[in-house]
């Protein structure tokens, strides 16, 4: 128990530049907090102790926003950043040294029962606001672009961007059209790649029609 605390704290510090000490993980870090309310639920419903799990996870839910099903697994090494408005699911698991950033959703799509949220691999990275949902898998090392929508599974070394989330880069690869670099606040943008590709199509047709009326202007000049 106290190795896993000690991973939990030193995720905070080596991934977190705001943070300046282990003091501050204890007292200022929310997401530090929740996991620590989820390791004493996840033990007590192991026990058997389902409803007790549920009601010290719904007290650690009031006291940092942040809502995780004490079934769930949820490896070490884990960072929550901010973490408001996350939300993991009862089937849902973690693996050691994922990120997850505030308004992360791991889901299920439905009411079946069974295994029904997703997996994530070992260092997976989660940006703001992204869901991924359903009985899938991220692999390794994947990173879930702000806002993405992920339903489909993943392999290792991805990075996935969009609604519905697509691949843009694989083992350090673009896959597609032309994407930035990886870096969290700088992910590849779809919808950006649209309208850049619309405009450029627009561009043309405007000078398609200036060239058209110039030659209708020319030609009514030599019928005068």
């Amino acid at each position: 128990m106290f190795a896993t605390i000690r991973e939990d704290v030193a995720a905070v510090l080596s991934r977190d530049p705001a943070c300046r000490s282990r003091l501050e993980v204890w007292l200022c870090y929310p997401g530090f907090h929740a996991l620590r309310f989820y390791r004493l639920a996840h033990v007590l419903w192991g026990l058997e102790l389902r409803l007790l799990a549920r009601i010290v996870s719904e007290f650690g839910r009031w006291l940092t926003g942040i809502e995780i099903h004490p079934a769930a697994r949820i490896g070490r090494g884990v960072f929550i950043d901010h973490g408001m408005g996350v939300v993991i699911g009862e089937t849902a698991e973690v693996g050691d040294d994922a990120t997850l950033y505030q308004g992360v959703t791991l889901g299920g799509t439905g009411k079946e029962r069974g295994k029904r949220h997703p997996t994530l691999g070992r260092g997976v990275m989660v940006g703001v606001g992204a869901k991924v949902l359903g009985d899938i898998t991220v692999g390794d090392n994947c990173k879930i672009g702000a806002g993405a929508v992920v339903v489909r599974s993943v392999p290792p070394n991805c990075t996935v961007v969009g609604i519905p989330g697509r691949v843009v880069r694989r083992e350090g690869q673009r896959v597609g059209p032309a994407s930035h670099d990886l870096e969290h606040a700088d992910l590849p943008d779809p919808v950006e790649d649209e309208v850049t590709a619309a405009f450029r199509r627009l561009t043309t047709l405007e000078q398609r029609v200036r060239e058209l009326e110039a030659r209708l202007a020319e030609r009514e000049r030599c019928t005068l």
